[in-house]
């Protein structure tokens, strides 16, 4: 078991990064909403950030570069280039500044569940120093280690009370089998693919792979470990969704309102083990966005800096910044969560052209380069990923 833990890769903090309030607060709100209706979703969803974030560490691994630096390589045309790059920076900076803002609104949640409101007005301050010193003072990985703990105890409470609910087996296959798109649950279904296939993720994975794995031996590890890692993510992200579908509740007001979730296996402690496992998550998820942005900025500038230099802490103080500012706004909570899901959706189809574009490249990747097979499902995860977004801009001019 410990050497299992010591020994996990870089799609583990993928995982956790995608684990954290978003994605609490956005399945909760599917099966409160939709039952098990968007289960199918969930499921693409997982199968799609698998694929692609192979695909990110196959990149990193083999040129053993970043993505950004892979892409400001490729591109020959200047001006392309200029654009493409300015694009990247643009979607990363701000979704991640989106994501920041959930991410520590997300903890602050778990601190009210924990304490109370009577301390409110530090709990910001209390998650940014948090935040801060993980990044600052280095260590990220022992660190993390213990979030992700925190985060396994509220992801196993909700499996287990997944399976205590007793869902039906016919319904859960109808929503695994039977999607169904309207315009009732379009942002829903944005939203769940947004709180799993995040694009900092992708250049988070590449860059950190590149680091665990030198060589290109290291690519069956890198597989499995992205298989096994978003694999759980997946599970949990759905035994969120059952849970979520047996609450009695026509409103998603606070992801705290989730403990009712847990009581029939830890009864009243219900809201502190969902607050602490929020905090966990939250803090997770606040020092991977930032992180992975300042790995974007280091290679689309080309730096070539060391993650304790004033240049590549600057970005992510900036993008955490962000996110501290955003708690002096107007917006609920998990509105703020929600519209970072969102906008992250938005972005995606982007960022998978861009990967298909490298991966099929054999002057990059030579004999590593994608298959036939994988090619035809990354064309249909760019079909899919471009058709949520033209949905969504229908939606928005309707």
């Amino acid at each position: 078991m410990f050497k299992a833990i010591k020994n996990m890769g870089p799609a583990t903090l993928v995982a956790a990064a995608f684990v954290g309030p978003g994605t609490v607060t956005v399945c909760a709100a599917a099966g409160i909403g939709f039952g098990y209706g968007l289960l199918w979703a969930l499921l693409v969803s997982v199968i799609m950030t698998i694929l692609l974030q192979e695909m990110a560490a196959r990149i990193g691994i083999v040129t053993q570069k970043g993505l950004a630096d892979v892409l400001r390589e490729q591109l020959t045309n200047p001006l392309l280039k200029a654009a493409v790059t300015g694009l990247i920076l643009a979607a990363i900076v701000v979704g991640n500044a989106a994501y920041e803002a959930g991410n520590m609104n997300g903890a602050v949640l778990g601190l009210n569940a924990i304490f109370g409101r009577s301390y409110a007005a530090s709990y910001p301050f209390v998650v940014g120093l948090t935040a801060f010193c993980l990044l600052f003072f280095g260590n990220i990985q022992q660190l993390s280690r213990i979030l992700i703990g925190l985060v396994l105890l509220m992801s196993l409470s909700f499996v287990a009370t997944a399976i205590m609910t007793g869902p039906s087996v016919v319904a859960l296959a109808k929503g695994f089998l039977l999607p169904a798109v309207d315009s009732e649950n379009i942002y829903t279904i944005i939203a769940l693919v947004g709180t799993t296939v995040v694009p900092y993720n992708l250049f988070l994975h590449a860059a950190l792979a590149k680091e665990r794995w030198s060589q290109t031996a290291g690519l069956a590890a890198a597989k499995t470990d992205t298989i096994v890692a978003i694999g759980l993510g997946g599970l949990v992200s759905i035994a969120i969704v059952i849970c979520a579908a047996a609450i009695p509740a026509t409103q998603l007001n606070s992801v705290v309102d989730l403990a009712s979730g847990l009581e029939p296996l830890y009864g009243s402690a219900a809201k502190y083990l969902i607050g602490l496992g929020l905090f966990g998550a939250g803090i997770t998820s606040a020092v991977t966005a930032p992180l992975a942005a300042a790995y974007v900025a280091n290679s689309c500038f080309n730096w070539k800096v060391a993650t304790n230099h004033w240049k590549f802490r600057a970005v992510w103080m900036f993008v955490m910044g962000m996110g501290l500012l955003s708690l002096g706004t107007s917006f609920k909570p998990i509105a703020v969560i929600q519209f970072a899901q969102i906008a992250n959706g938005v972005l995606l189809p982007v960022l998978v052209g861009v990967l298909i574009w490298l991966s099929t490249s054999k002057k990059l990747l030579g004999t590593h380069k994608s298959s036939t097979l994988q090619i035809i499902a990354y064309g249909f995860i760019f079909i899919f990923s471009v058709g949520l977004t033209v949905k969504t801009f229908l939606k928005l001019l309707t």
